[in-house]
């Protein structure tokens, strides 16, 4: 399907925001002028017809002119005064006075009967010489040649190969071949065997100059041969209602071909974002947590299933959660605002974070052009920034398995059963075998199978305390290597938001703009 001018603008519209800092200022300069001019230009009299006469010092644009028109409406270079302007020549005004005031042409003549009767709607423009030495004149058709729908570039025999003519003023404009006309003037001063050679020496060169399709007429203004002809080409040119429409889409292509590509996009796979996340949660110290949690619930248990007698020193150890300011969120806290007590990123852990980042910016950006891999690794140094506070956060944030655990409560009585049955059995002792010193009736301790009840007591109540203890120990050791997985998953996954939203989602914006910017491109060329 074939591509509308208008979606052309609109990719070059695309290309130029999201190229915005990755193109040369002049070029993003350019770009604005294109899309300005062809905005202006659409909303101006789009029935009319802008041919610029473009020419170097003694051509004879303006004789041609006046040939053309078939009156003296272009002074001729003897009387032209040196800070010449550009002149306009009009069949149909109506409409053409905001389009001229638009081209900043002042001077304007209206006639009557066009030069050709498709002609009517023909803004004729006669231009001060491009080789002028007078800058203010250069200026003048300079900025013409970047307005008008159609260029008639005049050369002599004199000049007609000259290369600084050709390199650069119609070399420059060879998008433009199909709104270009290459007018060989003066052919009167040629013998005329010599003027169909010079005619195909000129044509060779056009060629070579890119705008092999722009048509090479051959005219004297003086004596008027070729002026019909010239007239006519004039009369097919403001004919077809696609010339202005030509003339923008040959703007565009004159730019694009300036802008460079950005290069083949490579969006990072799920392994490469799973790598990042791991070594940036291990540099954010979610193994230490991680161990602190299986740490703190062994400590916790032993103090709640241990036997109690010795279990109460366990108090007196720091709990490793307590330390890194973690632990069971209290109510009434907000997580945004919390911070945990682990130590700063030390030096190790920075490198790894930049290395880490930086790495995965890189392969990222392994298939993009300079200036693109350039705004990548900004984007990334931006991000690793910022890591360090917001992977505290993350971990600040995580609701952690930091509670005690049912079965806690069940070794606990147990435990004070087991105490009360040992405490029981030795009062039972002591009071059997003090109470006669004291003159008070002695009584009988009761056995079984020979033991006796208070020694079974004793054995039973610190051997169950011991048994507690043991088990308890064990179960405390599983749970708290089950706590310490769950732990690292779910600071893994706090780590992961962290790092999509700081550094990848970031680093895949810019590669979305690159992959944008190429479909921008190739839509507008």
């Amino acid at each position: 399907m074939k591509v509308t001018l208008d979606q052309r603008l609109a990719a070059l519209r695309t290309l130029r925001e999201t190229g915005d800092g990755r193109i040369p200022d002049a070029l993003a300069r350019d770009l604005d002028a294109v899309l300005t001019h062809s905005g202006e230009r659409r909303q101006r009299s789009p029935e009319h017809t802008v041919v610029g006469i473009f020419g170097a010092t003694g051509s004879g644009k303006s004789s041609l002119v006046n040939a053309l028109v078939g009156a003296d409406v272009a002074r001729t270079h003897v009387r032209r005064p040196t800070t010449s302007e550009a002149h306009a020549v009009v069949w149909d005004p109506d409409g053409a006075v905001d389009l001229l005031d638009w081209l900043q042409v002042r001077e304007r003549t209206v006639r009557d009967g066009p030069i050709d009767p498709r002609a009517a709607k023909l803004v004729l423009l006669d231009l001060p010489d491009f080789d002028s030495v007078e800058r203010a004149n250069r200026e003048i058709a300079e900025r013409l040649a970047a307005q008008v729908d159609a260029l008639v570039w005049v050369v002599d025999p004199q000049k007609y190969a000259d290369e600084v003519l050709h390199a650069q003023f119609i070399a420059p404009h060879a998008k433009h071949s199909a709104v270009t006309l290459i007018v060989l003037n003066q052919i009167d001063l040629l013998p005329a065997a010599d003027v169909p050679h010079v005619v195909d020496s000129l044509r060779g060169i056009v060629e070579r100059d890119g705008i092999p399709k722009a048509r090479v007429l051959s005219v004297s203004a003086r004596t008027g041969e070729g002026i019909d002809a010239l007239r006519k080409a004039l009369g097919d040119l403001a004919a077809a209602t696609e010339v202005r429409e030509a003339r923008l889409a040959a703007d565009v292509s004159t730019v694009v071909a300036r802008v460079p590509a950005a290069g083949t996009v490579t969006r990072p796979g799920k392994g490469a974002i799973d790598t990042l996340v791991t070594d940036l949660g291990t540099a954010a110290g979610a193994d230490v947590v991680a161990q602190a949690v299986a740490r703190s619930y062994r400590k916790r248990a032993g103090q709640a299933t241990g036997w109690p007698i010795v279990s109460w020193l366990l108090r007196l150890r720091p709990d490793p959660l307590a330390r890194l300011g973690l632990g069971p969120k209290r109510r009434g806290e907000n997580p945004d605002l919390h911070r945990t007590s682990m130590p700063a990123l030390d030096a190790g852990a920075r490198a790894r974070v930049s290395l880490s980042v930086r790495g995965f910016a890189d392969a990222a950006a392994a298939g993009l052009t300079d200036s693109w891999r350039t705004g990548i690794r900004t984007t990334a140094d931006r991000a690793i920034a910022d890591l360090p506070d917001q992977l505290d956060l993350a971990i600040a944030r995580t609701n952690i398995p930091a509670k005690g655990s049912w079965w806690w409560v069940i070794f606990s009585v147990l435990q004070w059963v087991s105490i009360v049955a040992a405490l029981t059995g030795i009062v039972w002792l002591l009071g059997a075998a003090f109470l006669p010193t004291f003159g008070l009736p002695a009584f009988e301790v009761p056995k079984v199978e020979g033991w006796s009840v208070p020694t079974l007591l004793i054995a039973g109540g610190v051997a169950l305390g011991i048994l507690l203890g043991m088990l308890g120990a064990l179960l405390a050791a599983i749970a708290a290597s089950s706590r310490r997985r769950r732990t690292r998953k779910l600071l893994t996954a706090s780590v992961r938001t962290v790092v999509q939203d700081t550094a990848v989602a970031p680093l895949v914006a810019d590669l979305d703009r690159a992959s944008a910017y190429t479909a921008a491109l190739k839509l507008a060329g």
